[in-house]
């Protein structure tokens, strides 16, 4: 933070007032919103891979020069990882997609005019950054040629079909991979090929939504197909098929119709990419809004295969695993997944030892000393707060006892839902008292009792200091 106090006062004049952590995504770049004392907003990223950082400054400053509508660099310190870019803003067209659907209930013809917009930004991206940048300076290759390509599918072989333990024969796989690589090699690299080119990178600006672009870092000469692809396959934007058939059409206008069958081949090698992704940072990192993009990819590829959209390449093997992808288990718990049962810990304990650790590092702690103690009476020395005798003198005291456990239910009823409904696995409840005998112990019969007969879920009781006495 200390070097971005110095650049940010070096770049702006301004000591910074607030500094705020953005959500990461698939990379390991971290992201700041910065906001200096007149309230100027900046980006400041951290990322420790300098040649990918080079790539975007460069890409960003020819690219800015050359008119197109891409952050301003404020400044740069690559030796300590770090850079400052234009903010432009919070609203993402993912973002408005979402906020369209939840008012409209649906894709509107306003989203498909702002698409048509962006669709011909790109065409204009794909000649004047073809044009503009330094094609030298690409990372981590020049062109989406055959080598590109071949991560790409090897990239959907290791990471998506290994890990979700898909059957394939691997020598017929290469061959189809081969087949379709050579049928999209016919196509002229003679564009800039955004790479990303999807919902997430594309920020929307103003009270008429213009479209700014970001996060092209990866972009290299290409057919101008893959970026077209990109955009209007991106899983979780889910257009609607055939308003991505308008679409598509709109931006090959007149070649529509030649250009569609290539298109469609530039869509599935995308779809792999992503999936490839989808795996990597989903089964491997554990990350879990990448598998929720799965379904999506997987609807997107059904939609190719049962409409014959495909060109003619002889790809049987890579058809067939694909059509199998959805009858694999592992992908199976993904699309109806199935929440954990929760499991709920209930103990009681002693003050005098210790508070118990939690399994999650929350929880409920509730201290019963308030409560009258039996532990007073010589009678009641030897009993528990499982025992007819010392449950006959709590009932002595009801009101009491019933005002302290019914506000712990109504706080523990509240987590219980809330965790069942997130899908979470554990939560503990603890009640403590002097000795962890009598009180804890009977409100954490009690709370067992009560949760085992509300919910359906599982309820550990456990009287700490009894077992430790045993």
């Amino acid at each position: 933070m200390e070097l971005f106090v110095d650049i940010f006062k070096k770049a702006t004049g301004q000591d910074i007032s607030k500094v705020e952590l953005l959500p990461q995504s698939g990379s390991n770049r971290k992201y700041y919103r910065i906001i200096g004392q007149d309230g100027l907003s900046l980006i400041g990223v951290y990322s420790t891979n300098k040649t990918e950082s080079l790539t975007f400054l460069s890409f960003s400053r020819a690219m800015r020069e050359a008119g197109l509508k891409v952050p301003q660099i404020y400044a740069e310190d690559l030796e300590n990882n770090i850079y400052l870019q234009e903010d432009l803003g919070e609203v993402s067209l993912y973002q408005h997609i979402l906020d369209i659907r939840a008012k409209e209930g649906g894709f509107t013809a306003e989203l498909e005019e702002l698409y048509k917009r962006i669709l011909d930004d790109l065409k204009i991206f794909q000649k004047k950054a073809a044009e503009a940048v330094d094609f030298s300076l690409c990372y981590p290759r020049a062109a989406f040629d055959e080598r590109s390509m071949d991560w790409d599918l090897q990239y959907f072989k290791y990471y998506f079909l290994r890990l979700a333990k898909i059957p394939f024969n691997e020598e017929l796989l290469e061959k189809d991979f081969d087949r379709l690589k050579e049928y999209l090699l016919k196509q002229p690299l003679d564009v800039f090929l955004y790479r990303d080119f999807q919902s997430r990178n594309i920020m929307l600006r103003g009270d008429d939504l213009t479209p700014w672009y970001i996060d092209y870092q990866g972009g290299r000469r290409g057919a101008r197909h893959y970026d077209v692809a990109s955009l209007l396959f991106d899983a979780k934007a889910d257009i609607p098929a055939e308003t991505r058939l308008r679409l598509a059409r709109y931006f090959f206008a007149e070649e529509a119709e030649e250009q569609l069958p290539v298109f469609h081949a530039f869509v599935l090698i995308r779809i792999m990419q992503a999936m490839g992704a989808y795996g990597y940072r989903g089964f491997f990192e554990r990350k879990e809004h990448f598998l929720q993009s799965i379904p999506y990819a997987l609807g997107n590829i059904k939609y190719l295969l049962e409409n014959n959209l495909l060109p003619n390449i002889e790809i049987p093997h890579l058809l067939g695993v694909l059509a199998a992808l959805e009858s694999s288990p592992i992908i199976q718990d993904i699309i109806n997944p199935k929440k954990p049962k929760l499991c709920v810990y209930v103990s009681s304990f002693s003050y005098k030892r210790m508070i118990p650790n939690t399994y999650n590092g929350g929880g409920h702690t509730f201290d019963c000393r308030a409560l009258p103690n039996p532990g007073r009476y010589p009678e009641y020395k030897q009993s528990t707060g499982k025992d007819a005798d010392v449950i006959a003198f709590f009932d002595k005291y009801q009101d009491e006892m019933q005002q302290f456990l019914s506000a712990a239910k109504t706080i523990v009823g509240m987590s219980v839902e809330n965790y069942m409904e997130r899908g979470f696995e554990t939560l503990m409840v603890s009640f403590g008292c002097t000795g962890g005998q009598h009180r804890s112990v009977y409100c954490a019969e009690n709370m067992g009792k009560w949760l085992k007969e509300r919910y359906d879920i599982d309820v550990v009781v456990r009287h700490i200091e009894q077992e430790i006495k045993k």
